[in-house]
């Protein structure tokens, strides 16, 4: 990839969209003791940085001439979130007809913001439960008429496309700084083998940190393994990130970095960083969007300490129908909420006497007998906020003395799963 290229594909993009502003995060900045920069993908016009690599492809295959007698020949892509609505934005830009492959499981919401991006230039078709279903069926699709299949992330003009991003940063920094630790998101890899590729020989391969969600850490496997490895399984909460394989071009261009520069989140801390955002600087953002900055914490105030540090925010595409679950994880991670099973004694003023053993600070949010005929004693399924962690090793010590039972379910992933 050459710089130049990057920068003509730039030219291109302000023909359909503006460069999104790098803003200086006093917050973090002040928490950290860093000068940290946000560069806001969150605001380009599909809300994700996904329409860069897009519009790079298409322009290219264009020129390079997918048209036929005047027409274009139809692009395909399969994808339930971001890149099929850079995608459809893209085929609208250009007059291109698109077509995307979407699981049949895909939320009504994606698709519809799908069906607006793309307005009458986009069919959508429902395809598999799964996306490894629906994007088969895209590729025989794309096999039959003879169309171009736009990859997500794993293409040379995709991840051409996504070095705009560390073009554009280069070019927003004060005249006096340079990057000294860029922290990026990474899913599939294109946007993070693109801007380590635009940054090499400005930014030291040390001073780049590549953060993944704990439950898809494809990147740091096949770092470790030193090959492309495919997770068994991946979690799915952080959507815009949860690849069971990285690309193998971008794993071609990350290969030089060591395992231990890439940095594992866990679903529940990036809640956390979520529900701050939002709260303190009224930002939203989907959870792949805030994986850079949920890093902060990680990486620590000592090493950041008087850094600049560039923290790429990839996306704000976020359903607020979710919004109580991220609480609700942000609180357990935070041990501002447990769930336990207590044993209750079936008699009169059980549940009044374990009512006076609450704190001041203590507030039952969860309250289910889980076994109503039981003789002598019951399971009660209790959920339990609070305002400061330390409040809950007082509660339990009463609970102990009190002759009461119980079993902390808050971190068993099984039992919290089926019972909360």
């Amino acid at each position: 990839m050459q710089r130049s290229d990057v920068e003509t594909a730039l030219e291109v993009m302000r023909g359909l969209f503006p460069e999104t502003p790098l803003q200086y995060s006093q917050h973090l900045s002040n928490r950290f003791g860093a000068d940290i920069w946000l560069k806001r993908e969150d605001l380009t016009p599909v809300r994700s940085y996904k329409i860069r690599g897009a519009l790079n492809f298409l322009h290219k295959a264009i020129k390079k001439g997918a048209r036929q007698d005047g027409e274009a020949k139809t692009f395909v892509c399969a994808s339930a979130g971001n890149h099929a609505q850079g995608f459809a934005f893209v085929c609208r830009h250009f007059g291109v007809k698109g077509v995307v492959f979407m699981p049949v499981t895909t939320p009504q919401q994606k698709i519809e913001k799908t069906r607006i991006f793309g307005g009458g230039f986009i069919e959508i078709r429902l395809v598999g439960d799964i996306f490894d279903q629906c994007y088969a069926a895209a590729r025989a699709f794309v096999e039959e008429i003879g169309g171009y299949m736009v990859p997500p992330f794993d293409h040379s003009d995709i991840i051409e496309g996504q070095a705009t991003v560390a073009a554009e940063v280069m070019s927003q920094l004060p005249d006096d700084a340079t990057p000294d630790l860029v922290i990026l998101p990474v899913g599939g890899g294109g946007l993070s083998a693109g801007m380590t590729g635009y940054l090499d020989g400005i930014v030291k391969d040390e001073n780049f940190l590549l953060v993944e969600p704990s439950g898809a850490p494809s990147l740091k496997r096949s770092l470790e393994n030193g090959r492309v490895v495919t997770l068994p399984k991946v979690d799915n909460f952080v959507d815009g990130a949860a690849v069971a394989r990285i690309g193998d071009l971008n794993f071609a261009a990350l290969s030089k970095f060591d395992s231990a520069q890439v940095i594992l989140m866990p679903e529940n801390a990036i809640c956390v960083t979520m529900i701050d955002m939002l709260n303190v600087e009224g930002v939203v953002l989907e959870p792949a969007g805030a994986l850079s900055i949920a890093a902060l914490e990680r990486i620590g105030r000592e090493r950041l300490k008087g850094k600049t540090v560039i923290c790429v925010v990839s996306g704000g595409n976020f359903d607020f129908e979710r919004l109580p679950d991220v609480k609700e994880r942000a609180m357990r991670y935070q041990g501002l909420k447990k769930y336990f099973v207590l044993r209750l004694p079936q008699r009169p003023g059980a549940l009044r006497d374990f009512l006076e053993l609450l704190g001041p600070n203590d507030d039952i949010a969860r309250f289910e007998y889980l076994k109503k005929s039981a003789r002598n004693f019951g399971s009660v399924l209790l959920g339990i906020e609070t305002t400061a962690p330390e409040n809950f090793a007082g509660l339990f010590e009463r609970i102990e003395g009190a002759g009461l039972s119980y079993e902390d379910i808050s971190e068993n992933e099984i039992l919290a799963n089926f019972l909360i």
